[in-house]
């Protein structure tokens, strides 16, 4: 064979291989999130209610400016909607704040939430809503990892500012059973 042969021989064997490993990643991929996510069968949202720390998260464009101490406080309105008053404080040492609504989506135990932070009369355009589903949930109400169907996002939260250990690895396993990726998660400073 001559030398060009080999080369030309040895690119389309890598070509090859590149291939095959790009598509049994799809593949593998695809088997994690294509099972559908599943929320708990039903949330006690007065009890919910209430301050959660932020543990962990998949890292997202809106939560930028947070460098620790994220939380979110939920408060039940009388008209049954709830306000979420979403904090951190920046690198500064700032507190920045955002306030939003949350609705549930189905009856009044559903673990699927609407919500949204931009101004009330934009309410009724469905893209200012978000996806909330509380996908596990610890039965005393001491922590929860909430995510969407897609999986793009995803948050471990607490009542503490901190979690033990033995939680968090235990949540982590969980989340792996779930599809997601824990090389994504991100730990929250508190």
């Amino acid at each position: 064979m001559q030398p060009s042969t080999v080369k030309q021989a040895g690119r389309a064997i890598c070509l090859s291989a590149l291939v095959y490993l790009g598509a049994w990643a799809s593949v593998c991929h695809a088997q994690n999130t294509t099972t559908p996510l599943a929320t708990v069968p039903s949330v006690d949202v007065p009890r919910y209610m209430g301050t959660w720390y932020e543990i962990a998260k998949y890292p997202n464009w809106f939560q930028k400016k947070c460098a620790s101490s994220t939380q979110a406080t939920y408060s039940l309105q009388v008209d049954g909607r709830v306000q979420v008053l979403n904090r951190c404080k920046t690198d500064k040492g700032e507190w920045s704040e955002a306030l939003g609504a949350a609705r549930q989506v189905g009856g009044a135990t559903s673990a699927q939430l609407k919500v949204r932070f931009a101004p009330e009369w934009l309410s009724f355009i469905p893209m200012v809503w978000g996806d909330y589903w509380i996908i596990d949930l610890d039965p005393q109400y001491q922590w929860v990892l909430v995510s969407e169907p897609r999986r793009e996002y995803l948050w471990v939260l607490s009542r503490t500012p901190q979690m033990p250990a033995t939680t968090y690895q235990q949540l982590q396993s969980k989340l792996v059973a779930l599809g997601f990726d824990l090389k994504r998660l991100e730990i929250s400073p508190p």
